[in-house]
């Protein structure tokens, strides 16, 4: 494909939007033009967006950081599963009018992000779904009835949130969403709370199974190691049978894995399952960011062929959280559970040579700009590369949902 596409043109970052329950419910993607005087096609942004959200796939909020792209969006016709955020100043522009009535009447959800400092043009106000209100600048925060002049009429999704105590005052105040994580906070509320490391039993089974994997041991050993945990065993079986994993043949046991899969390839699902074992509800979405990342980095080395090393990227990702689930550093953690010396290299020491596709995923979760393209740089790798990666990632990771 011409390195003329919109991918070549942009940096794309992603965060979730998480509901009170802590379950994903959105995806936001996040579209920065690199040159401001860039021409952007948004029939190609819509292309590229729908081959990972088709119209009957997940909801996506796209949150565009170009006026000219905006507006060419407001005139467009996304499938109704594609969110548009539209800045409180364009929402307010008496311009703009038609073209949110006409989506809103084409069933899309609009959401409007930031506080309007005009009056919102009366036929525009039930266009909008929800608003983004970042914490800060939230009127609502200390208030026991609602103020003089503030309406609650469109539900709210709230941004800034950074501490595990914001993120429940704001569902107190009816927030519909958070839109990011507390990640750090939320992983040393949950140690607070319960006096101990937040690692399950599980995870000690976890980490068994894949120190006996390392080993290559017996087939039965293996199998003896897992029947201590029942429902460990079933959500393996579920993650290698998902549509991510790509088998065509449908796996019935722990001993035909082994057979279909091989050592190697099965360590990368003990590395998911090890990440996704804490059963407290605030950690549910630390464990979808560990999903994420592993699916991110893996992608961003597919082309080279190397599976061996694909299988590690994949298993890095997965890990890079691990030190704050389990509260202990990583050169402490990674005594205990055995990983190649690539990965530990990047995780104990941030160095080596997956140390720079950790720093990238960090710029893309982070909606960094500017850091995403330092990284892009150090790997030589081109932006549309990195964006196919990213998008690719994200279907992957939603498949496993």
């Amino acid at each position: 494909m011409s390195d003329a596409t919109i991918l070549s043109q942009v940096a794309l970052g992603y965060s979730p939007f998480i509901d009170r329950h802590r379950a994903v419910v959105a995806t936001r993607l996040t579209v920065f033009p690199l040159r401001p005087d860039a021409m952007l096609d948004v029939s190609q942004l819509l292309h590229e967006v729908g081959n990972v959200w088709p119209a009957s796939g997940g909801r996506v909020s796209l949150n565009v950081v170009s006026e000219s792209l905006l507006h060419d969006l407001l005139q467009a016709q996304p499938s109704v599963n594609l969110m548009v955020e539209v800045p409180a100043f364009m929402a307010a522009d008496p311009a703009n009018v038609d073209a949110l009535v006409a989506l809103h009447a084409h069933g899309s959800t609009l959401l409007l992000k930031g506080r309007p400092l005009n009056e919102l043009p009366r036929q525009v106000l039930p266009c909008f779904k929800y608003s983004i209100i970042d914490l800060a600048d939230d009127r609502r925060i200390g208030e026991t009835q609602m103020p003089q002049g503030v309406s609650r009429d469109i539900a709210h999704v709230q941004s800034g949130v950074r501490t595990v105590v914001d993120m429940e005052a704001s569902f107190a105040r009816g927030a519909q969403a958070v839109l990011g994580w507390p990640i750090d906070d939320a992983v040393t509320t949950t140690a607070a709370r319960s006096g101990k490391s937040v690692a399950a039993p599980g995870m000690q089974t976890i980490a068994e199974l894949i120190r006996q994997v390392d080993k290559e041991e017996p087939i039965e050993r293996l199998e003896s190691t897992l029947k201590r945990d029942p429902p460990l065993a079933f959500k393996l079986l579920r993650y290698i049978n998902s549509p991510a994993f790509g088998l065509r043949v449908e796996i019935s046991s722990f001993r035909h894995a082994i057979m279909m899969l091989g050592y190697k390839r099965l360590k990368r699902w003990l590395a998911l399952l090890l990440a996704t074992a804490s059963k407290d509800v605030n950690l549910k979405p630390v464990m979808f960011a560990a999903v994420r990342r592993g699916m991110l980095m893996e992608e961003l080395v597919r082309s080279s062929g190397d599976e061996e090393m694909r299988n590690e990227m994949f298993i890095c990702g997965v890990f890079s959280l691990l030190d704050r689930m389990f509260q202990q550093p990583f050169a402490q953690l990674l005594e205990s559970i055995p990983v190649p010396e690539r990965v530990r290299q990047a995780l104990a020491e941030n160095s080596g040579p997956f140390q720079p596709y950790v720093e990238l995923v960090q710029a893309i979760e982070g909606d960094a700009r500017f850091e995403f393209r330092d990284a892009a740089e150090q790997l030589m790798m081109s932006v549309s590369e990195i964006n196919r990666a990213e998008l690719r990632a994200l279907m992957a990771a939603s498949e496993l949902e």
